[in-house]
């Protein structure tokens, strides 16, 4: 986004002028950000066989799918629903992994129907999974490499106490199971959660899955998932890809030597490829001062973006009517019927309402974990590309609230 004359544009198209076509509240995507997104991490990997499969959940939108395909990405899913919307989309069922957490053993029968790759992360699984399909099928393990990678414990997935993956304690029954069915071991996977702090984590967990990988001799890649860090507010820690990328490439290969063959370096981000490129804009409703603080109350709420409410996420608000007026505190908030506090303290130029305010970061697990708390609608979307608005996803109407519910007469 940049501010041209004192008015906001993404792409060369006018902010205002989009949410007064669209209407607010209204999901914005900049889809060059995304490619640029896409070509930065793929060039700290230069020199290796590097393979980057976009966390689809992201943000699930057809149209950005479609977009990271053109790119070049794979895709990352987490259910039944995100494969068959990648498959939609146009990926192949080879370049999609599945990642399933917790789900009916039926959602893996379904994916090994569908031809994708399957990754698993429980015992009891693995040994059904060995009983029905041998070595006729390839699998994927995920382990759970026990490292506290210093991030927010709500979003880490590599400690001791998480659900996911098999700890690396467990490893022992692992290489029984797949010596009794002869499973065909094709990829090892480890996700440490975002928001990790530093790339030594990540160098860190990659030594504990090449300690799993040695065991198995019919490897074709290893997967180290995500967790790269953007800015969400200046100062804030970021993933420093190069670097990052020095110190895997290093290390991989070196493993590769080892190993005897040389793999495919997987990767599976979301929040790095698509969180920046995302804007979530909406209308103010009221200006509400208090003795202690003054309230911008605006159309949107935690239905549409949830992450500051579960998350104690940040979130930089800023005022698109209004760029040049005095700065002033506010406390930001949404319209539903809870505590739904977008921000503390936002400085912003000064506010009033009808004014258009806009939510940076919003690109990542925004719309994908939006709902209709309150029978509120679920916002449209619109994403930019090649200089151009259009809209990829209609706002939700009182037919959609009901298109399910069954009309029973009393």
């Amino acid at each position: 986004m940049q501010l041209v004359n004192n008015q906001y544009q993404i792409q060369g198209v006018n902010v205002l002028e989009i949410c007064a076509e669209y209407g607010t509240p209204l999901y914005v995507y900049d889809a060059n950000k995304i490619i640029s997104q896409y070509e930065n991490f793929k060039k700290a990997f230069e020199g290796v066989n590097i393979k980057i499969k976009y966390a689809t959940k992201a943000l699930t939108n057809q149209a950005i799918l479609k977009v990271l395909r053109k790119a070049g990405a794979g895709a990352d899913a987490v259910s039944v629903q995100e494969i068959k919307l990648s498959l939609m989309a146009g990926f192949s069922p080879g370049n999609i992994m599945f990642t399933p957490n917790c789900t009916d053993f039926e959602e893996i029968r379904e994916a090994v129907l569908m031809g994708v790759t399957v990754n698993i992360d429980n015992i009891p699984f693995l040994e059904v999974f060995g009983k029905e399909y041998g070595n006729s099928y390839p699998v994927c393990i995920r382990i759970n490499p026990h490292i506290d990678a210093g991030g927010n414990k709500k979003i880490m997935t590599g400690h001791k106490r998480s659900k996911f993956g098999i700890s690396i304690d467990q490893m022992s029954q692992v290489y029984a199971l797949v010596n009794l069915y002869n499973i065909k071991v094709c990829g090892v996977h480890v996700h440490s959660g975002s928001d990790f702090k530093n790339s030594e984590a990540f160098v860190q967990a990659a030594e504990v899955v090449f300690q799993v990988a040695a065991q198995f001799n019919t490897l074709e890649f290893l997967d180290f998932g995500s967790g790269f860090k953007v800015a969400y507010k200046e100062g804030d820690h970021v993933t420093d890809l190069m670097d990052l990328g020095v110190k895997m490439k290093q290390v991989f290969r070196d493993f590769c030597k080892r190993y005897g063959k040389e793999l495919e370096l997987w990767f599976e981000p979301g929040k790095y490829l698509v969180s920046e490129s995302g804007f979530l804009f909406a209308k103010v409703n009221v200006v509400k001062e208090t003795p202690i603080c003054t309230f911008v109350g605006v159309n949107t709420g935690l239905n549409h973006l949830i992450r500051p409410m579960m998350y104690d996420a940040y979130h930089s608000i800023f005022n698109v009517s209004n760029t040049s007026g005095p700065k002033r505190m506010y406390d930001v908030v949404g319209y539903i019927c809870e505590t739904d506090t977008f921000a503390t303290d936002m400085e912003m130029d000064e506010t009033k309402e009808g004014n258009i305010i806009g939510i940076r970061n919003a690109g990542a697990y925004g719309f994908s974990m939006s709902s209709n708390y309150n029978s509120r609608f679920r916002p449209a979307e619109v994403m930019i590309l090649e200089g151009k608005a259009m809209l990829i996803r209609q706002r939700e109407t009182m037919e959609d609230l009901l298109r399910n519910q069954i009309e029973v007469n009393f």
